[in-house]
């Protein structure tokens, strides 16, 4: 560390340590001569007159890079690829005339890229399974604890704890979904050329148009896809960015959404985040124990979402077949939108593994507002008793009132329930059996327990392995 120099807190603080390396430049770098050998070997294979010496002399050296040397020359050349096949050919003298053959940048520059994002996709797919895993797991545990429901942030009808989990879980089952096309959808760019048309490859392979369609085949294969976008221009559609910028955006708008609700819940004493034994929550005030790790959620989350913006306006800019303009933005948007999503799903995981549930108090906020509720009930109740619906509502409204003024402007106890039992019109009515609050709270035990088998179940067998992974522990 260089306390003289900016440090990313992406890395430094919130990233995984499997992510940080995927973007880095080592990997990044590497790939780039994987690349290289994997065209070196194609073109042999089709017939160009290039030796298995040549060749071995690539793979020698495709982790071994001299960064130093290449950023020398980087200074001197104003160009990052060229300056990596002189460094490439530096430690690979008899190679040198064939690295990058018949290549543009954007062979290594945007296959790399390619290659690096649906890597990063299978990495936060594991660990959005294993949330959806933990988050279900609680669901299941609280299927059938009455809450208060809120709608408008006003108290509403009774749901559970587990019901509201399940919407938090449902979805991050939408955005496994979008996950798992966008790792299906991802091609390589493939061998196109300057400005997608081949040409170069077409005159190395003397007009052979078969060679060249044959060629892209076989560096798609090396490098693990089954195929290469149909058409590109010097690069890939960058609406390719965008759409895999947009699946993060939205995973991080469920992250937000429950990270903003487990919020106001904490606020309300219902449900806590984990809170560590010397933990602090705030240096002034030394009793609060404040829910820092959902807010980080949600900060995080803010960030990757107007991130999708940026890579939006790249993808609505590109001029004919390239503009040079995307990137400085992609080097910055794209790897800082992957680690931020990984933070965030190192905290999601962390915090639903360690909620603290407080029913007495869930109980408490739910009587004060459930006499309201019922009373729909007690008006059914009292007609099924010979009441007169039309008086029995009419008492109904008044007593309601008088009880919300005891409430509102003295702040006193809701005493709907003692209102109407000193009524002589209520007295068949069994008052105290129309608040028991799991009557109220409709099928969402019975709506968890369906969601668990018919959406959770497919996926823990589908993902088997990734739930066997143990969880990241947050750094700060």
């Amino acid at each position: 560390m260089n306390p003289d120099v900016y440090d990313n807190p992406l890395i430094d603080r919130y990233a995984s340590a499997e992510m940080s390396r995927l973007w880095s430049p080592q990997t990044k770098h590497s790939t780039w001569r994987r690349l290289w050998v994997a065209l070196a070997e194609a073109q042999a294979e089709l017939g160009l007159e290039i030796s298995n010496d040549q060749i071995d002399a690539l793979r020698s050296q495709v982790d071994l890079i001299d960064f130093p040397t290449a950023a020398r020359y980087e200074k001197q050349l104003r160009h990052d690829v060229m300056a990596h096949v002189h460094a490439y050919g530096d430690v690979c003298p008899a190679a040198r005339p064939i690295i990058h053959l018949g290549a543009t940048s954007c062979y290594v520059t945007d296959n790399t890229d390619l290659i690096l994002m649906r890597r990063g996709l299978e990495a936060l797919r594991s660990k959005l399974v294993a949330t959806i895993d933990r988050l279900a797991r609680f669901a299941e545990q609280y299927r059938a604890l009455p809450c208060l429901g809120f709608t408008h942030l006003q108290p509403a009808q009774p749901t559970t704890v587990g019901k509201r989990a399940t919407l938090w879980c449902h979805d991050l089952v939408l955005d496994l979904t979008e996950l798992e096309h966008r790792i299906a959808s991802i091609k390589l760019r493939g061998v196109k050329g300057t400005t997608g048309t081949q040409a170069t490859f077409l005159l190395l392979f003397n007009g052979d148009h078969a060679k060249v369609e044959e060629l892209d085949r076989i560096v798609c294969r090396k490098m693990g896809f089954d195929e290469a976008y149909p058409v590109t221009g010097q690069t890939y559609s960058r609406k390719v960015d965008s759409q895999v910028m947009d699946l993060l955006a939205g995973l991080s708008q469920s992250a937000h959404k429950s990270g903003s609700d487990l919020r106001l819940l904490q606020s309300r004493k219902e449900i806590e985040e984990p809170f560590e034994k010397h933990q602090i929550g705030s240096s002034a005030m030394a009793y609060k124990r404040n829910p820092m790790r959902s807010e980080r959620m949600c900060g995080l989350a803010r960030f990757v979402i107007s991130l999708s913006s940026s890579a939006a306006q790249t993808a609505a800019t590109q001029w004919m077949e390239r503009t040079l303009d995307d990137s400085a933005n992609r080097r910055l948007i794209i790897p800082q939108a992957f680690l931020a999503t990984d933070a965030i799903l190192i905290l999601y995981r962390n915090v639903v593994d360690g909620l603290v549930v407080y029913p007495q108090v869930i109980a408490k906020h739910l009587d004060e507002e459930l006499p309201f509720m019922a009373t729909e009930e007690i008006l059914m109740a009292g007609v099924c008793a010979g009441g007169d619906r039309q008086d029995l509502h009419e008492r109904i409204r008044i007593h309601s009132q008088e009880a919300a003024s005891q409430v509102k402007e003295r702040g006193q106890h809701n005493d709907l329930i003692e209102r109407l039992t000193s009524d002589p019109a209520f007295r068949n009515v069994d008052l105290t059996g129309t608040l028991d609050p799991r009557r109220f709270v409709g099928r969402a035990p019975e709506q968890v327990d369906a969601f668990v088998k018919n959406v959770i179940e497919p996926i823990r067998r589908r993902y088997a392995n990734d739930l066997k992974q143990t969880a990241e522990e947050l750094r700060v």
